[in-house]
């Protein structure tokens, strides 16, 4: 079930199915990953400019490019294509329509062998330097109360649709002019920002990933998740 559900959130156009069938909302885009010029061509007229172009079997910020007009779309193709391709062995990309004044929310999600899973709450990494996370706070600033709850929810949602067990991060972006947030992606592992949570939280996460490994349920005694 691990392996299946990391096949699910490793591959980000599967994701993106993983969610729409969870009921979170995705940001308009390609269904599949595209590896021609001419579809992406054709994806590109269907979902409008500005948008932007990621690498679909990887993250970190490569394979991504920002397309604002149809002229500059087979050169920037190209770049993430290629890019892509010499990070992770597959230069096949996806589309998203390109949101311009984001918040970057990710979610803190722990899930054990029974079906358990729970969110740690939310930290804001907005500030970014070439799609590389610079700065995370939690939680996160002002952010609206229900708007908070709906995220959180949606991350739990995802998780449990996978079947997906351990420590894990949904990331959402939020729309700030209109207050809309959609799902982007799934990090099916601990990342090193997960010592923001800790310290919030106060629940060790790498020894909670041990006694989820061992069989250990969330709300049993060992873990004392509430």
């Amino acid at each position: 079930m691990l392996f299946r559900s990391l096949e699910l959130l490793g591959d980000k156009t599967a994701a993106r199915s993983l969610a729409n069938k969870a009921k979170v909302p995705i940001i308009p885009g390609t269904k599949d990953a595209i590896d021609d010029i001419r579809k992406v061509k054709d994806a590109a007229a269907s979902i409008g400019y500005p948008l932007i172009l990621k690498a679909a079997f990887g993250g970190g910020g490569r394979g991504m490019r920002v397309v604002d007009s149809p002229d500059q779309l087979e050169a920037r193709y190209g770049e993430a294509s290629r890019e892509a391709a010499a990070a992770f062995g597959n230069g096949a990309v996806f589309i998203e329509r390109f949101i311009r004044r984001p918040r970057h929310i990710e979610v803190q999600i722990l899930g054990d062998r029974h079906g358990n899973v729970v969110h740690l709450y939310e930290r804001d990494c907005s500030v970014q330097r070439r799609h590389q996370k610079a700065v995370e706070v939690a939680p996160a600033v002002s952010l609206d109360p229900h708007v908070r709850n709906e995220i959180c929810d949606a991350a739990v949602r995802i998780a449990r649709t996978a079947g997906y067990y351990n420590a894990g991060t949904v990331e959402f972006l939020l729309d700030t002019d209109t207050n809309d947030w959609y799902f982007i992606e799934v990090n099916p592992r601990i990342q090193v920002e997960h010592t923001v949570t800790e310290m919030v939280t106060g629940v060790d996460l790498v020894r909670s990933q041990i006694l989820v490994a061992q069989g250990h349920q969330l709300h049993g005694a060992e873990i004392g998740m509430p």
